[in-house]
């Protein structure tokens, strides 16, 4: 196999803002900027803990974005994945627009539905939907999976007529625009490349015609099997849109754990093998120190090369 047939597969490190302190967050980040082999840093969407106790603390996921975006200075960066249902669409297009601008151009624009009613156990994640207790904290509603959708296709219009248009209008069944004027437009053109994270066939529909880059939990959330399966379902959304799915990144999220790194090179080997070509390293907290390298020296490298990939 030449070099041009080889895999090309991105790494990435996210930072779960929960019950952890900024500070630790910001050395994990300032560490991974300086090492090549990553290529990006993530946070998540949510205002309470999701698992576990509820009194943690837990930061504002677009606010603490800001934040790092001044510091590290190569690490592309998002959240994974922003919760459609938090913010109005076009207050998320200005946020994002000016973390855009605050990094030089580094944001990826990752996108999700958000909370809607979902039953148990749903989405890989045993007993009740969390996002029931937090939306309810928050004053914010769970809407039906339909809805959901229908509204994340409004905003993904939103976005990309904000980021392009001088002046923009936009008169959907959820969402009104009028006059709407967004300067600086993002150092990206024509804007921060979209990643929209989810499973469910409407969803991936929304992949296949807006996206760049597709994202879903690894597991133990999702089987290989399933996200394998969920692929080939994205292949034929692509094709009914008369899209090439080679144009399309596939990554999956992946819980590291610090005592069986054999594991998880194993799992992570068997994605690739499978089609992922982005692969973000969730840590839990409390980040020991040199985290990052620690992924490197016992993810990453040992990965690529069993994997061939560059």
């Amino acid at each position: 196999m030449s070099d041009q047939d080889l895999p090309s597969v991105a790494f990435g490190i996210k930072t779960t803002p929960m019950r952890v302190r900024y500070e630790d967050i910001l050395r994990v980040w300032q560490e991974a900027d300086d090492l090549p082999e990553i290529a990006d840093a993530w946070l998540w969407d949510h205002l309470m803990p999701i698992a576990g106790p509820k009194d943690g603390q837990i930061l504002e996921g677009w606010t603490l974005l800001s934040a790092l975006a001044a510091r590290p200075r190569r690490l592309r960066l998002g959240l994974l994945v922003t919760s459609n249902r938090i913010r109005p669409p076009a207050v998320l297009g200005k946020i994002a627009t000016t973390v855009d601008v605050i990094s030089g151009g580094r944001l990826i624009m990752g996108l999700g539905v958000g909370g809607t009613v979902q039953p148990p156990d749903a989405g890989g994640i045993a007993g009740e939907n969390p996002a029931v207790a937090e939306y309810a904290a928050y004053g914010l509603a769970l809407v039906p999976p339909a809805e959901g959708i229908a509204r994340l296709e409004e905003t993904l219009t939103i976005l990309r007529g904000m980021w392009t248009q001088d002046v923009f209008d936009c008169h959907g069944r959820y969402y009104t625009l009028t006059g709407n004027r967004n300067e600086p437009k993002p150092v990206q053109r024509p804007g921060p490349p979209l990643l929209i994270g989810g499973w469910g066939n409407r969803t991936l529909r929304l992949v296949a015609e807006h996206a760049d880059i597709w994202n879903i939990p690894g597991p133990p959330h999702n089987t290989l099997d399933y996200i394998t399966e969920r692929s080939a379902v994205l292949d034929g959304h692509c094709a009914a849109v008369g899209r090439d799915p080679r144009t399309l990144t596939r990554s999956v999220q992946y819980i590291v754990s610090y005592d069986d790194p054999a594991a998880d090179r194993k799992a992570i080997t068997e994605l690739i093998a499978a089609g992922v070509t982005h692969v973000v390293l969730s840590l839990r907290s409390p980040y020991p120190p040199q985290a990052a390298r620690w992924l490197v020296d016992q993810i990453i490298t040992p990965v690529r090369s069993a994997t061939g990939a560059c």
